[in-house]
């Protein structure tokens, strides 16, 4: 009479394994978001070689307090800190690469991709100790800290409108090849020229 009980015990216990397997595998199965549809949140074309891009990229961080890990011609790494708290810490990192378009070279795609990482502070208290040569080491009530940050978070930023920002500043200091500012001395020579001879 025991055996259908225990058939229905075990029945039911594989049952609640599999259920729970499950449920972990949907929590932790990310790999279903990613569709790699055609999306334009992580990339821009502009009308400029792929060094003009970066070179542009690269500007922009540095006008936001960014700090460049990296600059290449086409590879360009950078993180900037905040501190919305006293024992919380923010860095915003950003990855950039920059990549002709066609053979002519006068277009390039750019891709950006920042990642956003959360630290706290984790404190470790410790008694120190105070050897004696006759009672040997004794604990005394002396606390010495050693603070750290320890990251909790990390996520890839995918907000739609934070790279829209992105690249609109990209944008506004980006250089159309062919068409690079004069320096001080071709302007002023240009001014000159312009003005014509002097008058005597």
């Amino acid at each position: 009479m025991r055996r259908p009980h225990l058939a229905v015990q075990l029945l039911l216990s594989v049952t609640l394994a599999m259920t729970l397997s499950a449920c972990t595998t949907n929590k932790k199965a990310f790999y279903h978001q990613e569709d790699f549809g055609d999306t334009p949140t992580f990339v821009r074309t502009f009308p400029s070689g792929e060094k003009s891009a970066c070179e542009a990229a690269r500007r922009a961080l540095l006008g936001q307090g960014y700090v460049i890990s990296k600059s290449e011609n086409t590879v360009l790494d950078g993180a900037k800190s905040f501190q919305p708290e006293a024992d919380k810490h923010i860095e915003i990192s950003f990855h950039v690469v920059c990549a002709p378009d066609g053979k002519d070279g006068k277009n390039s795609s750019m891709f950006a991709s920042a990642t956003q990482d959360g630290f706290a502070l984790k404190k470790t208290n410790g008694s120190a100790s105070l050897g004696v040569s006759v009672l040997g080491s004794v604990s005394m009530p002396f606390m010495s800290s050693d603070d750290s940050l320890v990251r909790v978070t990390s996520e890839t930023i995918r907000s739609g409108d934070f790279y829209d920002r992105f690249f609109g500043a990209v944008e506004r200091y980006l250089v159309i090849d062919g068409d690079e500012p004069a320096t001080a001395e071709q302007a002023k020579k240009k001014t000159g020229e312009a003005a014509g001879p002097p008058s005597k």
